[in-house]
């Protein structure tokens, strides 16, 4: 009978240890499981993201320095 009441709570154990880090990190296991999603998903196409950063390869900007009476633009 020992045996079974080991067994029962080494497996309440693993269960309480497996509830508290899925709460404990559950951003970032939500992160990790939609990245797994959109991989294994053969419809998903990178290139059709919305949410996705579009920064130019060779951003133009001009900055204005004015030191003693001349401009400079980088």
């Amino acid at each position: 009978m020992a045996a079974i009441t080991s067994a029962v709570i080494a497996v309440a154990a693993v269960i309480l240890g497996w509830i508290t880090i899925e709460i404990a990190c559950k951003p970032c296991l939500e992160r990790g499981r939609e990245a797994i999603d959109r991989n294994l998903n053969p419809d998903y196409d990178p290139d059709d993201d919305a949410d996705a950063i579009r920064a130019p390869l060779n951003p133009t900007t001009t900055t204005t320095v004015s030191e003693n009476s001349s401009t400079v633009k980088c």
